[in-house]
C-alpha cells in the first residue's frame, strides 16, 4: 500500500476546520453538511466534506478513522465521485441511536443501506473501495478483524473518478473526525474470499 498525502486532495466543500498532526488529520464538519439527492426527502444536499484525488481503474483506495459519533447522521468514510449527480459514499453513520455500516449510491437519485455494527464505537475503522471493470466493491473492517462486504455498485469503466475521505454532520456543529490514513493499493482480486479476495 502507498500513503496518499493529505495535501494531494481537493475538498468538495471546505470543512469548518482542518488540523494536521503526526497521527493524521482531524476534520471538523460544518453543521448541516450532507450528501443526498432527492429520494424520499425531496432535497439535494451537496455540502459534504470530501477530500478527493484521482481514482484509477484496477486500483483500491482505503480510508481509516477513529469512530466517535453521538449525534443523528454523524458520518465518515470514503467518497467516490464521478460528478454532482453520480457518486457513492460508504462508511459509518450514526442513525437512530446506533452506529451502522452502510452506503449511499447515487445515480441521479440516492439510495441508502445500513447495517448496525454494535461494538465498533471507539475503535479504528477502515473502509476500502476497489475499482475494477464496471464495478466498485466496498468493504470495511474494524481494527484487524476480517473485511465485511458493504456494497457492489456499478461504475462506468471509462469514467473519470476521484475518491478519498469524507465526513458530514447534518445535525450538529461540533463533529470532529480523526482520520489516520488515506492509501492506495492493488485492487481486490475477487468479490468472494474463497476466490482470493483479501
Amino acid at each position: 500500500m502507498t500513503d496518499i498525502a493529505w495535501t494531494e486532495g481537493t475538498w468538495t466543500t471546505k470543512p469548518a476546520r482542518v488540523e494536521f498532526a503526526g497521527d493524521g488529520m482531524r476534520v471538523t464538519a460544518a453543521e448541516k453538511s450532507d450528501a443526498w439527492r432527492i429520494t424520499s426527502y425531496g432535497f439535494i444536499h451537496n455540502t459534504e466534506h470530501a477530500l478527493l484525488a484521482p481514482f484509477e481503474q484496477e486500483t483500491a483506495v482505503e480510508v481509516s478513522f477513529h469512530l466517535d459519533f453521538s449525534a443523528q447522521f454523524d458520518q465518515a468514510g470514503i467518497f467516490v465521485r464521478v460528478n454532482e449527480a453520480t457518486w457513492i459514499k460508504a462508511g459509518i453513520e450514526w442513525s437512530d441511536g446506533e452506529e451502522s455500516l452502510g452506503a449511499v449510491v447515487t445515480r441521479g437519485a440516492s439510495d441508502w443501506s445500513l447495517s448496525p455494527v454494535p461494538g465498533w464505537e471507539g475503535r479504528h475503522v477502515t473502509v476500502r473501495a476497489s475499482r475494477s471493470g464496471d464495478a466498485l466493491t466496498v468493504r470495511a473492517r474494524v481494527d484487524d478483524e476480517p473485511w465485511r462486504l458493504v456494497r457492489v455498485a456499478p461504475l462506468e469503466t471509462d469514467a473519470v473518478v476521484t475518491a478519498g475521505p469524507f465526513c458530514c454532520a447534518p445535525s450538529r456543529d461540533d463533529l470532529t473526525v480523526h482520520f489516520t490514513s488515506w492509501r492506495t493499493a492493488a485492487v481486490d482480486v475477487s468479490l468472494h474470499p474463497e476466490a482470493g479476495a483479501r
